[in-house]
């Protein structure tokens, strides 16, 4: 069976900072992201249904004990 040269694995050089700068700065355009809106924060008179089992909030309750 005759095996065939994969391209790109030929002895080639590896590419200089510059380079590989280079090639960034050319394809930065094709990155670019669009702004996505963030979603309006939600006031906490709105938020239902969330239950907390007691042995939770006694967790986190202690936990400003820790903190500052």
């Amino acid at each position: 069976m005759t095996e065939l040269p994969v391209p790109g694995t030929a002895h080639e050089p590896d590419p200089t900072l510059a380079q590989l700068r280079g090639d960034c700065v050319r394809m930065a355009p094709h990155w670019v992201v669009p702004a996505v809106a963030l979603p309006a924060p939600v006031p906490p008179s709105h938020i239902h249904g969330v239950v907390v089992p007691a042995a939770s909030a006694r967790l986190v309750d202690a936990m400003s004990e820790y903190g500052d």
